[in-house]
């Protein structure tokens, strides 16, 4: 994979936290954190990325606490985007947090999940489908806010023309789509294969921005994501989103996560451009661009459609905020749009974020997801961090 610049345009203002394999006799995970663009294990004080978000004073620790240096930030990418297993590299910055992905929270993107359903996964019918759906329900439905009147209104007359859908239901009734997307521990992070179940012929990356949320629903920050999407599987029936969500591979997130503070707000999420970049092996690349100012749901709504009363999270949870972008262009085939081929760059980006970059593989030719909860706890008592750590506060 080619090196780019993927870390924050303002690298030296940003708090950014993440986690980092690091190699050696005493190998393992380790929570640091990028002050400067100089990188710190401060694993000793913080195990998880799930204890270091639910610190009450989590943005002074940050600016302050003291590790051991793994270098600059930079040099963790070069080395993960290289595959060098014998200098620290990135993972995932999320741990034992649950993995939570929303859809249809853009109206842009309705009209395609809408086809998937109507073409039953046969990605030969997209094409006349995508017409027959813009002539009976329009293809701008971006000023309409969901569980509206207006929205009522257009759901009832959908429904009296035989056109309502369950995609329908979830972009402008009052409840959002928001399921489980992969377990903790499973999600890859930047420089890693993501991976495609071998029967899928219609995917596409969703390039998203993903928000780090604590065990007492307070968003900490945000990182860049990609909820990789198999659209035959889930378009032959919506009872399949587990098959066609959560595979080998399937959920990237990073390069780091990056908190809120004065500079960077929620506010910043809500105006940001994610930019996505494909490029294949054949030459083929595909560029396009998700404004999150068009997200039909705020990011808080999103949140508290998730944690609340009716539902606790005590690791705290990752919420991929949905997208706006699904790739059309034909890629072979006239008329069937975009798939994937085994090899594809994918690149997802935004200035205040840096980049998400993964390479295409069958989720079978990845390697195997050995390394769960046991696994990491089982590693942290070897290394005896927890000897050193302060405790977790009371629930």
């Amino acid at each position: 994979m080619r090196a780019i610049n993927s870390l924050p345009s303002d690298l030296d203002q940003a708090l950014l936290v993440g986690r980092v394999w690091r190699p050696g006799s005493h190998a393992g995970p380790c929570t640091v954190i990028v002050r400067g663009g100089e990188a710190y294990d401060i694993t000793g004080q913080a195990p998880t990325m799930a204890d270091l978000l639910d610190r009450e004073d989590c943005l002074a620790f940050v600016r302050h606490a003291q590790g051991a240096s793994l270098g600059t930030a930079s040099a963790l990418i070069d080395a993960s985007l290289a595959r060098d297993d014998t200098r620290p590299t990135l993972r995932a910055p999320a741990d034992l947090q649950a993995v939570k992905a929303s859809g249809v929270t853009f109206m842009v993107s309705l009209l395609e999940r809408l086809i998937e359903e109507r073409a039953g996964g046969d990605a030969q019918r997209a094409a006349e489908i995508r017409v027959r759906l813009q002539e009976a329900i329009g293809s701008d439905l971006s000023a309409l806010r969901p569980g509206s009147e207006e929205a009522a209104r257009l759901k009832a007359e959908l429904q009296r023309r035989g056109e309502w859908s369950q995609y329908l239901e979830v972009a402008i009734g009052p409840d959002a789509e928001v399921f489980s997307k992969a377990l903790p521990m499973s999600s890859v992070g930047f420089g890693q294969h993501i991976g495609l179940h071998p029967t899928s012929q219609w995917n596409n990356p969703e390039p998203e921005i993903v928000l780090a949320v604590n065990s007492r629903g307070e968003v900490r920050g945000a990182a860049l994501g990609n909820d990789v999407n198999l659209r035959d599987i889930e378009g032959r029936s919506a009872l399949l989103l587990s098959r066609a969500k959560d595979n080998n591979g399937s959920s990237a997130i990073g390069p780091f996560i990056r908190l809120f503070d004065e500079r960077f707000t929620l506010d910043t999420v809500r105006q940001a451009e994610v930019e996505l970049l494909i490029e294949g092996e054949d030459g083929f690349r595909l560029h396009g661009v998700s404004p999150m100012s068009q997200i039909s749901r705020d990011p808080l709504d999103l949140v508290s459609q998730v944690y609340g009363d009716h539902h606790q999270y005590p690791d705290g949870f990752m919420l991929f905020l949905g997208t706006m972008f699904s790739p059309i262009e034909d890629r072979g085939t006239p008329g069937a749009g975009f798939t994937h081929h085994i090899g594809d760059i994918v690149t997802i980006s935004t200035p205040s974020l840096g980049a998400l970059v993964n390479r295409v593989e069958m989720s079978t030719q990845i390697p195997r997801w050995t390394f769960g909860v046991r696994a990491l706890y089982q590693n942290l008592m070897e290394r005896e961090v927890f000897m050193k750590a302060a405790p977790i506060h009371p629930q």
